[in-house]
């Protein structure tokens, strides 16, 4: 992009942005490139989409940590939009990036009492406070906001998050099985609930994560991690006091489990062989790995039950 930048027009760098505002692109480095060569002095020239360009630069300026530039653009709007919740919440934003957290605090604290409904201010108060490490008061504001709303499944994976980091297992299940409720088909979702369930410990814990282990299998033939966790609750629910009935049918499953990360894991090891051979490797030592991981759980072997 630098090669190219002193040679494009101003309508091309407006172009450009536009596209990447259509596309979802961030491209801080590239947007501050054509600020500073193009677009600053022909602020006049881009009419209507002016006041989008400002804003694409500000959070191009926060990433790379332009802050006079972003101060500058933020002053430009807040001279237009003295009023403007939108606005406030740049100038918040940059006040975050200066490492101002209480002032921004207060920003948004503004923000949120004039709009009860605005869910952006509510997110940036809880990236904040995790910032800061204060991850109780983290959990307590995003709790507040997950009653209001209820819908937004990026929530319910950061309070999740959150309640993973203190410890919280009942809690962080209980976030993955509202996610559920939005998203049922999700294998990576039910394999991240049978994860926490499996680390609660317990035979009834252990036993549902069997089961969501089996859903993200049945979803998702292919995913591994899933087909490790049921061969680990299968091998404790046999190795358990359960009845004979389910150790049984823990061992046949186990079996099949170890079966299929046997047949996945060796043609792996087929196809890597490959690449090496025309050239192609991905990295050094995947060979090794695989074969430390099936030496690992082929020492958790399942026995025979008896009565």
């Amino acid at each position: 992009m630098s090669s190219n930048v002193e040679d494009m027009s101003w309508s091309d760098a407006r172009n450009l942005l536009r596209k990447w505002r259509d596309d979802n692109e961030r491209k801080s480095d590239d947007v501050i490139q054509l600020w500073d060569n193009v677009l600053a002095s022909k602020q006049s020239k881009l009419g209507n989409e002016r006041h989008l360009v400002l804003e694409q630069v500000i959070i191009a300026a926060l990433d790379c940590n332009r802050i006079e530039t972003a101060e500058h653009c933020v002053s430009i709007l807040s001279a237009e939009f003295p009023g403007s919740l939108r606005i406030q919440k740049y100038r918040s934003m940059l006040l975050e990036a200066l490492e101002r957290y209480d002032d921004a605090l207060d920003e948004l604290e503004q923000i949120i009492r004039k709009d009860e409904t605005n869910a952006a201010p509510r997110k940036r108060k809880v990236a904040i406070l995790k910032t800061q490490g204060r991850t109780a008061e983290a959990i307590k504001e995003l709790c507040d906001y997950m009653k209001i709303f209820m819908s937004d499944q990026e929530g319910w994976h950061e309070l999740c998050n959150l309640y993973l980091a203190e410890g919280e297992y009942a809690k962080a299940a209980f976030c993955m099985e509202e996610l559920l409720l939005h998203n049922p088909h999700s294998h990576l979702i039910h394999q991240r609930l049978a994860d926490i369930r499996y680390t609660m410990g317990g035979i009834d814990n252990i036993e549902m994560a069997k089961t969501h282990y089996c859903k993200a299998v049945k979803l998702n033939v292919n995913n591994l991690r899933a087909l490790y966790g049921l061969f680990l609750c299968c091998g404790h629910i046999s190795n358990s006091k359960a009845v004979v009935g389910k150790r049984k049918e823990a061992q046949k499953l186990a079996q099949w489990a170890m079966a299929q990360i046997q047949s996945r894991t060796h043609s792996a090891t087929k196809d890597t062989k490959a690449a090496v051979k025309s050239g192609k490797s991905r990295s050094a030592g995947c060979d090794d790995e695989l074969q430390a991981l099936e030496q690992a759980f082929g020492g958790l072997d399942v026995g025979k039950i008896t009565n």
